[in-house]
């Protein structure tokens, strides 16, 4: 039985009453002009219909969530925490990282309670939900241990680096009974988005190819940080494919993969590579801000670290990370440059391209349904339709929205927090993040192998 004040019940019939009245019932639309018992009436019905714990969502009355930041990069601090920071119904209440000089950094920024080991975090801290932003590699562990202690999730893809690591996230989350959402920023990009309803609209027709470039300038600065290494991430198509995988999957309605083959390889970035004659007894690196070569502005693609504090030398001497090493002595179990091709159950094909060595930036995506074909491009924003036999073209200019990733982040994290306040379902399951692995996971063995991956 719900105990609450007299005040409080006031209140909620009051607003309840409101609710009617905006629905256009009666009284000349003034609740005012509403007879008292009237207006309790409408409120004592009200109550018999909903719990109040139901009331008190459709109020906002409900508490501040207390969420807490597992790994506090670029993405934990500029991305989730500063959006997070600046919502009214959360509070950023604990922040973990193993490199307690970063940690810090984020501490003063967000604020929240700092932990070095994240199980005292998870037995000390009431939380509601969490964010993972660690590095690839590490988010079956920590995930597995959120969701055993109960606590709701947002993982930023990938959700692992294995298709059997996935599964022991959905096996923990199972068991746990809580929310556990993909971070698939794409899904929520209002171009790809506003695509998603067109062939929903059935305007395309069945869509049965569908072709995905993907040029990214700063890409090459994967080949310096821990992303472009193959322990630490899974390897590129898994680090920054799987929500481009999740994206065709999404578009497709989910079918299965039954072939899976890839082309790539690191052709520029090598040490035999290096652009511009080496003097002699000074080496290339180790780090873009103390590099010969960056500093005198002999290495164009120098992309030295400007936050000194997060990725200084203080912070370099707790783990050995540094942020801007040299691209050039890269890990070449990456790749620079790749196609990844995949075949469905339905006979439904798409291929991806990802092209680190450019000078720009866009996703260009071919759309092809049996009666049009889409043509997208999220830098320019547009959507342009051909009919097949009319050969009429339509084009949809998407506006401009504020947040990163052309504005899906934000939209990305509101879906969470209502999805854990039971307003919204889960757009992003765990099931749909191990496919998008899967498929990764195949193009990786498919390059390594030199052959075709089959389900």
């Amino acid at each position: 039985m719900v105990v609450c004040s007299g005040v409080a019940l006031r209140l909620c019939r009051d607003k309840v009453w409101k609710i009617t009245i905006h629905l256009r019932q009666g009284y000349g639309g003034q609740a005012s002009n509403a007879p008292f018992s009237d207006r309790n009436k409408v409120f004592q019905a009200f109550l018999k219909t909903f719990e109040f714990a139901s009331i008190e969502r459709v109020f906002r009355m409900e508490k501040k969530l207390k969420v807490g930041i597992i790994g506090c990069g670029a993405r934990g601090r500029l991305a989730f925490g500063a959006m997070l920071k600046d919502r009214e119904d959360c509070e950023i209440c604990a922040l973990h990282d193993t490199n307690i000089v970063r940690m810090r950094e984020v501490q003063a920024f967000l604020g929240g309670n700092m932990y070095t080991d994240l199980d005292e975090m998870l037995e000390k801290e009431n939380l509601d939900c969490a964010v993972i932003t660690t590095p690839d590699a590490e988010h079956e562990a920590c995930a597995v241990k959120v969701l055993n202690h109960g606590i709701n999730i947002l993982i930023d893809k990938p959700l692992a680096v294995s298709a059997q690591g996935c599964q022991n996230v959905i096996d923990a989350m199972n068991k746990s009974g809580k929310i556990a959402m993909m971070g698939f920023n794409l899904r929520h990009h209002p171009v790809l988005k506003r695509m998603k309803e067109i062939i929903d609209q059935g305007t395309l027709g069945k869509v049965i190819l569908i072709e995905n470039r993907e040029f990214y300038d700063a890409g090459r600065t994967y080949m310096a940080r821990w992303n472009g290494k193959k322990s630490y991430s899974g390897g590129l198509w898994n680090h920054k494919g799987s929500h481009d995988f999740d994206i065709f999957n999404w578009y497709l309605g989910f079918p299965k993969p039954v072939k899976v083959s890839c082309f790539a390889g690191m052709n520029v970035f090598r040490p035999e590579n290096i652009p511009f004659k080496l003097e002699k007894d000074i080496p290339v690196g180790p780090g873009c801000n103390c590099c010969y070569y960056a500093k005198n502005g002999i290495c164009k693609d120098a992309h030295p670290e400007k936050d000194t504090k997060m990725w200084g030398e203080e912070a370099i001497k707790e783990d050995g990370y540094r942020k801007d090493s040299c691209m050039y002595m890269s890990d070449l179990s990456a790749h620079d440059n790749g196609f990844a091709i995949v075949e469905y159950e339905n006979g439904a094909r798409v291929c991806h391209m990802e092209c680190f060595v450019c000078g720009f930036s866009d996703r260009i995506y071919t759309i092809v349904g049996d009666r049009a074909i889409a043509q997208v491009s999220l830098h320019n924003r547009t959507i342009r339709i051909t009919d097949r036999w009319t050969k009429e073209n339509f084009t949809y200019e998407v506006p401009m929205t504020d947040g990163g990733h052309g504005g899906a982040d934000p939209l990305l994290l509101d879906n969470f927090i209502r999805t854990v306040k039971g307003e919204v379902e889960n757009l992003s399951t765990l099931e749909q993040g191990k496919l998008s692995t899967s498929i990764a996971e195949a193009a990786e063995l498919s390059r390594e192998r030199g052959e075709t991956i089959k389900f």
